[in-house]
């Protein structure tokens, strides 16, 4: 009887052991949630200079990167003069959410200009320290866990242009589906996803 007491006991402990973790994590969310809101408004206030301050205070909590933060964090650093930054950071918003993403148009247009900036910018190289690359973190991939491969385009074929024919190579990174799991587009994006050697 005092046996079966005491392992209802932990039972019981387990589970408010449990609750409490999950009170923590939707605290830590909700506080994510509010500090994310506060950086927009600071960028669309027009103080890019301490919204930069705060998208880049959460990139440093964020364990994985909401693709919110990727556009604003784009958009906000083109409005500095982080041209190369903003185009990374859009480019990846709109690999993750193609022509679907409530961004998706604006995503666009802001890295059409930045892009316009970078070519100017590109004899002076020494804007390159202190960049905040979406390489150095890990993107959130949506609810899906999927994103499109940018190396094909989720075609699974890279055609390579010859002078008299074309060349066709099955994709070595999506496994000819044409589109790569959350981790392997992270890997990929850090140059450290391994091209399949099975493939012609």
């Amino acid at each position: 009887m005092l046996a079966f007491q005491f392992t209802g006991m932990a039972q019981t402990q387990e589970e408010k052991v449990r609750e409490f973790e999950l009170q923590r994590q939707a605290a830590e969310k909700r506080n994510f949630s509010a500090m994310l809101d506060s950086a927009i408004a600071t960028s669309q206030k027009g103080d890019y200079v301490l919204a930069d301050t705060q998208f880049r205070e959460l990139l440093r909590m964020a364990k994985s990167v909401p693709s919110d933060l990727v556009y604003h964090f784009g958009e906000n650093s083109y409005h500095i003069g982080n041209y190369k930054q903003s185009v990374d950071w859009l480019n990846k918003y709109i690999q993750l959410k193609g022509t679907t993403g409530q961004f998706s148009d604006d995503a666009v247009a802001w890295l059409k200009k930045a892009e316009s900036e970078l070519l100017k910018e590109r004899q002076i190289q020494s804007q390159q320290a202190g960049l905040v690359l979406s390489k150095d973190y890990d993107i959130d991939c949506g609810p899906t866990g999927k994103v499109t491969c940018p190396v094909c385009k989720g075609s699974t074929v890279i055609i390579k242009k010859g002078y008299i024919n074309d060349t066709y190579k099955t994709c070595p990174y999506c496994n000819k589906v044409g589109y790569l799991e959350c981790a392997d587009y992270n890997l990929l994006l850090k140059g450290q996803l391994e091209p399949s050697r099975t493939n012609p």
